[in-house]
């Protein structure tokens, strides 16, 4: 009998990525490493081939970006990089999966972060406690001489140690490239806000919201400066807005399509009644308005006409307080879900 030759029409087009890649590396990553990892499996697995420019040009990376993405997962021990006798890149060489080395830091400074920085979601972009040594490899490395010395003229002024290493949480934690740490130090510097506390709160936000590139900080920057920001103030907030905060915003904004009068009416309600869970509070009271369609300033009125009759027509007493809930909603249980939460 003859052998059998077993084929089909078309071939599959699919990129297989491993299962233990997806369940302990990804959540990791950023969006550039993500990227260039996918990007590579996809190469090797059509046995195509590529170059780091054309990595970059075709995500609209920097080369740099490119090189940072690869030894990353180099020294997550998934891939290693072959070198020439020039100390040029020549090629990557998956490894295999089946075996998982222990996972290692996400840092191209070795790191010991404190235990309290990973312990949970909340504290995942937690400021490490960075040794002398640290810091001194990290000064060594030429980017971060670059990139120090256009913080310092951004600034005026020569960066203390602690601002130093604020810029190597930016590095190493955050996994900013070196534009996009420009990016960030112009930006903060540009709105007249040179405290690296600050600073430091705007990296999070836009490592929270997977900012990885200038380019897409400037359109965020761009959308939140005529509208987030002055939400922001109305409830008492002079730094720059976290993830949640953005979601609310985005929420009140978009879902409920409130314009800025309606907004600010409710941050201002939200002041006059609390000093914590503000977002929360005013959350509350644009919820309540949404379901009963308000609309325009003058609905607000409507509404709260009708909470006063409701009042009345219940029979509660009413004191200088129940003067002031003069509408839809009951500010006494929404007092009560914050605090149970």
């Amino acid at each position: 009998m003859s052998c059998l030759t077993v084929y089909k029409d078309n071939g599959v087009d699919a990129t297989l990525v491993s299962n233990h890649f997806i369940d302990e590396y990804m959540k990791d990553a950023n969006d550039a490493q993500l990227k260039v990892y996918l990007y590579l499996l996809r190469i090797m697995s059509a046995n195509l081939s590529t170059s780091i420019s054309d990595i970059a040009d075709k995500f609209n990376h920097t080369e740099k970006e490119v090189l940072r993405a690869l030894k990353y997962w180099e020294k997550c021990h998934l891939l290693s990089l072959d070198y020439d006798d020039t100390k040029t890149l020549v090629g990557v060489h998956f490894k295999n999966l089946s075996q998982p080395a222990e996972p290692v830091s996400r840092t191209e400074v070795s790191v010991s972060p404190s235990p309290s920085s990973t312990d949970s979601p909340e504290n995942r972009y937690a400021k490490p406690t960075y040794s002398l040594d640290q810091l001194k490899a990290f000064k060594a490395q030429e980017e971060a001489e670059q990139i120090l010395f256009i913080a310092e003229q951004y600034l005026g002024k020569t960066l203390s140690p602690n601002e130093i290493k604020s810029i190597l949480f930016f590095y190493d934690r955050l996994g900013f490239s070196t534009d996009l740490i420009d990016y960030l130090i112009q930006y903060c510097v540009g709105r007249d806000k040179k405290d690296f506390r600050y600073i430091e709160k705007v990296a999070i936000s836009w490592a929270e919201s997977n900012i990885t590139t200038p380019k897409q900080a400037a359109a965020i920057a761009h959308k939140y400066d005529k509208t987030v920001y002055t939400i922001m103030a109305a409830l008492g907030k002079s730094s720059a807005p976290i993830g949640k905060e953005v979601d609310y915003i985005v929420k009140w904004t978009k879902t409920y399509a409130f314009s800025l009068e309606i907004i600010l009416e409710a941050c201002n309600r939200t002041v006059l009644a609390v000093d914590a869970h503000r977002f929360e509070y005013a959350d509350g009271i644009l919820s309540n308005w949404f379901k009963n369609n308000v609309h325009r300033l003058d609905d607000i009125k409507t509404a709260d006409a009708n909470y006063k009759k409701s009042k009345v027509t219940l029979g509660v007493a009413t004191n200088s307080f129940n003067q002031f809930q003069q509408n839809d909603y009951d500010f006494d249980e929404i007092e009560r879900k914050l605090l149970r939460n």
